[in-house]
């Protein structure tokens, strides 16, 4: 095997040829993780100091990659994975599935040799399933690290039926009850129309109306937007992320005028809820953003996606409309 650490973005242009096509192979093979999601990330924070480590086999084969950088922060210097943490949901190493336990155990081999280079290591967002909670911890400590393994956060997820009656009938029967009554309500008191952004309207025009609609939805999120960058990284994901057929941008329109919107995602058989946005005042009580959820979620079982994953975080509506925990880690060692 072959061991390389890149330090410099142009990294990114070497790789790109290879990158997805190893991600489609891996078991980590999720939006965050793609070459689009890493590149584009790095090119709008640059959070630190690139520290990607590549391994190919000896016939030059690409078999594995650990998108790291270096943060420093209050003079401490901490090994992260790109897309940590606000923006982004799981992310991993990249191993071939024929080489997941050598190229894991390498990659801490490297960790180990540029020890000097940083004070710690904080990687987060690891999924429940992933490999590398087993094989990169256990080889870290074979190599004097004190390693932890923590909670990070739950991942809502509802594994989807054939069709719309067999998903409600896995709700309880009070929710079951509310999603008919909140549809029937928005759709018997006022105009109610629905559509998925596509080639037929102005992409420019549907991300600003997006945009003002998250903004609108809650003061927090207005503020996330004011940092220039997270307003950039939205502008550049979402055309990004439409030219190859990922995004799933929707509106609710209520009387001719877009309440409610959901920024998702459509990658690997799964739908992705990564953002929102609503007009609270004008439409609570038509509960639009519940119904535009609902159209959504029939929308991913017509469309035979196997999982309808919420991302991270614990709020309640995920449950009501029938999620249930995964799970996300951090792995740290020093």
């Amino acid at each position: 095997m072959k061991l390389s650490v890149y330090r410099d973005s142009s990294v990114f242009e070497e790789l790109k040829a290879e990158w997805n096509e190893l991600l489609h192979h891996s078991t980590s093979d999720v939006i965050f993780c793609t070459w689009e999601w890493q590149s584009t990330w790095w090119d709008v924070y640059r959070a630190g100091e690139l520290f990607i480590v590549t391994c190919r086999t000896d016939d030059g084969q690409l078999v594995g990659i650990a998108s790291w950088f270096i943060e420093v922060k209050d003079g401490e210097r901490v090994v992260r994975t790109i897309g940590c943490v606000d923006v982004t949901d799981y992310v991993d190493i990249i191993a071939h599935p024929d080489h997941v336990s050598e190229v894991g155990a390498l990659f801490a081999g490297v960790l180990a040799e540029h020890r000097l280079s940083y004070d710690r290591i904080n990687l987060c967002n690891i999924p429940e399933a992933s490999p590398t909670l087993k094989i990169l911890p256990e080889r870290l400590k074979e190599l004097g690290f004190n390693v932890e393994v923590v909670f990070q956060e739950v991942c809502p997820v509802i594994n989807l039926p054939t069709d719309w009656e067999s998903y409600l009938g896995m709700l309880d029967k009070k929710q079951r009850h509310e999603v008919r009554r909140k549809v029937r309500k928005a759709e018997s008191e006022a105009e109610v129309g629905w559509y998925i952004v596509d080639s037929t309207h102005n992409l420019d025009e549907e991300i600003t109306r997006f945009l003002s609609l998250m903004r609108a939805s809650h003061p927090e999120k207005a503020l996330f937007l004011d940092n220039p960058k997270n307003l950039a990284f939205f502008q550049r994901l979402a055309p990004m992320t439409f030219q190859c057929g990922w995004l799933k941008l929707s509106f609710l329109v209520i009387n001719g005028v877009p309440s409610a919107t959901y920024f998702d995602f459509d990658y690997n058989n799964r739908a992705l809820v990564y953002n929102s946005g609503l007009l609270p005042d004008e439409t609570g009580n038509l509960s639009a953003g519940i119904v535009l959820l609902a159209y959504n979620i029939r929308h991913a079982i017509e469309s035979h996606k196997t999982v309808f994953d919420f991302l991270r975080g614990n709020e309640i509506y995920k449950y009501r409309m029938g999620g249930h925990d995964t799970t996300v880690y951090k792995l740290k060692a020093q």
